[in-house]
This record gives C-alpha cells, structure tokens and sequence, in this order.
C-alpha cells in the first residue's frame, strides 16, 4: 500500500524540476506515457464553458444541463434525441481537432525514443498527433466506436460516417476544416430522422457508444491487440532506464494510470516517476527520491520542455 504524500509538490515555474524533467527525456531508455483528461482539456477539449454553450445551446435552454459529460446520461425519451446529442457529443470530441496543439508538442517529445502510450481519453487524439498506433492503448473505448448495448456480441463498428450524417441532418455543415457550422439565422434540429439510427446488426438491438461505463463494455479484437502490444513493452523493457511520465491523470480511476506507474517504479531501481498535473501532482514516499511531481497546466509544462 502506498503512502500518498506530497513529497515532491512543485509548480511550472519551478525551474529545477522543468530541467529535470528535460534532462529524463533526453536519457531515458524508454519512455511509458500515461495520460488523462486533463491533457486533453489544455489542448482545448473542454466540456463546459463557452465550448459546451456553442454546440449545446439548445438542450441546455431545454434541460438545463451544466457540462458536456451528465448531459450524456441523461434519458431522453427518444432515440432520436438521444443521437442528436450524442452525434454532436462525438463529432466535436473525436473528429474535430484540438485547439491548441498540446498533443503534437508532446510527441516532438518523444518520437524519436522508444515510447508507448497507456491512455483513458476516448477522442483519440494521440493518433491524430502522429503517434504511432501500434504503441497506444485506450482502455476506456473509443467516440469513434460503436457496439451493441446488450452485448449481443464482442465486436465494435467504426460510426465516423452515420455520425457526420447525423450532425448534417441537424442542421450543421461541417467546413473544409472540419468545424461544425450552423447557417445564419437558424438552429439546429434535436432529432435525426429515425433511420440513421444504428440497431445491432446481429440482435437488432440499439447501439451505444464503446465507453467503459459499466459491464457491458466491449473489449473487441483491437482492444486485445493493444492489451497484448502493452504487456509485452512493459515486459521487454522490464530492467531499463524507463521514464514513467504520467500527463494530466487525476484520481478518478487512478488504478489504470497512475498506481501502475508507482508500482513499477517501485519494482524498477532504474526507473523515474513523473507527474505532471495541475492541483495534483505528488508521489509517495516510497519512490519520492526518483520522482518528478510539477503541479501545473501540462499544455504550459511541455512549452518549457521545448
């Protein structure tokens, strides 16, 4: 059991721990990267605010939900709202690009080293970056997936396609660029038209979203795949010089990222720890001595580093 202690609490404007850091990326052996939503929310991928009124105006004046992720729960009475919601949910989470370019700034980082990536965020961004998608593994799911809500079956489906027509036929154009735009002077519809939305080819069931939420989730062939590729990277570099550089990981599933990172820094007397996030970056004390924490933006922290 680890003693969460803030041993090595620091902030972007710490200079001696920013070097550190650089001096880690540039002799590490291996580099294993675990990232969270806050990477994603300092590239710009936000669900409140601003971002959220632009795109949901309509079901916050109709239901008066606070942010993007609880509007997702919420039960609507059809299935054609359901999906109104929900494709404009994907479309901007997962085909549009992030505002700030945090994700190609971290991979200039890396690319030429021997990394992977583990990895909760859904909107797959890393691969959209550059990363090499042989060397990423999303836990969580994928908004570009689609799988049986039953399930009937392990297999997901690729939705880029039924999704862009189901943001058309609200009402959007998606530009040259790949914006969502709404002519002037009109709103969007909060329904697609009750044949694009997608039942189970096999049981004929609706379809949901591949999002770990419950026990329904679909592990499919891919998820496996990258399970494996992991696994195996993990066991190959076992005794090198690895640096754990943990990105934006909160508390809200610190099994998958976080203590799987203290834990092998643990088992590896080569290894160091860092944590870069804002408000919580700390390490325990069992591996404070080889641990990087830096309690700020990520998107600021990588700026530095460069």
């Amino acid at each position: 059991m680890f003693l969460k202690t803030g041993t090595m609490k620091s902030t972007t404007g710490c200079y001696d721990n920013i070097l550190r850091l650089k001096q880690e990326l540039k002799t590490a052996d291996t580099i294993v990267i675990g990232a969270g939503a806050g990477l994603s929310a300092s590239a710009g991928f936000t669900y409140t605010g601003d971002r959220f009124e632009k795109y949901f105006g309509d079901f916050i004046k109709k239901y008066g939900f606070r942010d993007m992720y609880s509007g997702g729960f919420y039960p609507f009475e059809t299935l054609e709202e359901h999906w109104a919601y929900w494709s404009r949910y994907i479309y901007i989470n997962r085909y549009m690009d992030t505002p700030k370019p945090v994700y190609s700034e971290l991979y200039d980082l890396v690319k030429e080293k021997d990394y992977f990536v583990l990895t909760t965020n859904v909107d797959h961004c890393f691969q959209k970056a550059g990363f090499d998608k042989k060397r990423l593994f999303y836990t969580q799911g994928d908004y570009g997936l689609f799988q049986c809500s039953r399930p009937c079956h392990r297999k997901t489906y690729d939705n880029e396609a039924l999704v862009r027509k189901m943001t058309e036929a609200q009402g959007y154009r998606i530009t040259s660029s790949g914006t969502l735009e709404l002519p002037e002077g009109t709103a969007p519809k909060m329904a697609v038209p009750s044949e694009l939305i997608p039942f189970c080819p096999v049981c004929g069931a609706p379809m949901t979203m591949n999002l770990r939420a419950d026990d329904t989730f679909v592990e499919d062939t891919g998820w496996h795949r990258a399970a494996q590729r992991y696994s195996d990277f993990l066991c190959s570099h076992r005794n090198r010089r690895v640096l754990f550089l943990e990105a934006a990981v909160g508390f809200n599933t610190p099994g998958i990222v976080k203590f799987s990172f203290w834990r092998m820094t643990v088992e590896n007397p080569k290894a160091v720890y860092a944590c870069v996030n804002l408000g919580e970056a700390d390490a325990p004390r069992e591996i404070a001595s080889r641990s990087i924490c830096i309690d700020g933006d990520i998107g600021e922290v990588l700026k530095k580093l460069k």
